[in-house]
């Protein structure tokens, strides 16, 4: 079952193949983390070789969560898996619904549990090349200044994030 994810069929909550939910714009259970160092944070690229929004950048890490797995384990898979990032506790911040067309006749339509967790300075990161082309850390001021500036360059979910939502993720974090 590990490309089946949990999405909503005729109102039921039922394993749909990952790839199927996006074709079909199904809504389904995701999970988002922004690893936060201060007021910067971790954003990555995404791999060219994505079946939707290649070569975009994201939130630090996003994904969905297998079948029965929880939001906060997911979340910590997936830091390991994307970026080679281990021993971070993940904190949740808000559930947040959204839809989006993502390119090639496919949608996100997620119902996402957004973690923040805080990293030392010199946290180690090693992206996974099928995952992630480029990691960056940048300061969350400048970040919505960037994707205000080239939203092109962005994965839809972050500028809806921080467009929407950054006052429930961030906090008081950021002001733009």
């Amino acid at each position: 079952m590990t490309d089946m994810i949990p999405a909503w069929v005729e109102g039921h909550l039922k394993p749909v193949e990952k790839l199927a939910v996006h074709q079909r714009g199904l809504r389904h259970k995701a999970v988002s983390v922004f690893v936060m160092s201060d007021t910067k944070v971790l954003i990555q690229r995404r791999a060219l070789s994505k079946y939707h929004t290649p070569g975009l950048w994201a939130n630090t890490c996003c994904t969905h969560p297998l079948w029965d797995e929880s939001p906060i384990d997911c979340a910590v898979r997936r830091l390991d898996e994307e970026l080679g990032i281990s021993g971070l506790y993940p904190a949740f911040r808000d559930r947040v619904e959204y839809r989006a067309p993502v390119g090639n006749n496919m949608v996100e339509h997620e119902v996402v549990d957004i973690f923040i967790a805080d990293a030392p300075a010199d946290l180690k990161v090693t992206p996974n090349p099928k995952e992630v082309a480029a990691t960056r850390w940048i300061d969350l001021y400048d970040l919505a200044a960037e994707v205000a500036r080239w939203p092109e360059r962005f994965t839809p979910w972050l500028r809806i994030y921080l467009d929407e939502h950054k006052d429930r993720i961030f906090g008081t974090l950021v002001r733009v």
